[in-house]
């Protein structure tokens, strides 16, 4: 099971406009915007996924603890997908955020008999759940309707999860090995990935 966090923000995270005007006219209304901190707000979410299934996703309320981590997500989330997976055959990816890597979260999961995937530190290109997390992200910003709260967001988050394609997921995890081979043979520089 591929894992990872993701945040999402109400407002585009740059807030770049460009506005043409001619002398005089900087300060008039039509050629101003009004801007909103801290891009209106966001959610952070965390979600799994495999070639066969996924997790629900998981909307992250304030900071991601590891004591939050092991109870709202591993115990909540992995430990029941690792048993309808079977525990001798569960390996869980999840990146080196402080959360993951606490001393208390690796004491849990040696604890609970979860076989952990070591992960290169900067490597977030070579995990399957950021290319899902591409695809939800543009499915949440083609919504008709974009969201004005954050109350909103959430709901278009979940729905937006729920509507990718477990065959598009698993495509994406199969083509990993193609992936870490251009990887490989470009000694860690770019690809065409």
């Amino acid at each position: 099971m591929f894992t990872d966090e993701c945040r999402i923000a109400l407002r585009a995270p740059d807030g770049r406009e460009r506005v043409w005007r001619k002398r005089g006219e900087r300060f008039l209304p039509i050629t101003t915007t009004q801007t909103v901190s801290f891009h209106g707000g966001s959610i952070m979410v965390w979600g799994g996924v495999s070639s066969d299934a996924r997790t629900e996703l998981v909307i992250v309320d304030n900071r991601l603890t590891a004591t939050r981590y092991i109870e709202e997500v591993l115990q909540e989330h992995v430990m029941p997908y690792s048993g309808f997976i079977g525990h001798d055959q569960f390996l869980l990816m999840h990146d080196n955020a402080r959360p993951h890597v606490a001393h208390y979260v690796e004491e849990y999961l040696e604890e609970v008999g979860i076989q952990k995937l070591q992960w290169p530190a900067r490597s977030p290109d070579l995990n399957p759940i950021e290319h899902v997390w591409g695809m939800f992200k543009r499915k949440i910003k083609s919504s008709s309707k974009p969201s004005q709260t954050l109350n909103e967001l959430r709901n278009a988050a979940l729905a937006a999860w729920d509507s990718i394609p477990q065959v598009d997921v698993r495509n994406i995890i199969q083509s990993m090995p193609d992936r870490m081979q251009a990887v490989i043979r470009a000694r860690g520089g770019n690809t065409r990935y």
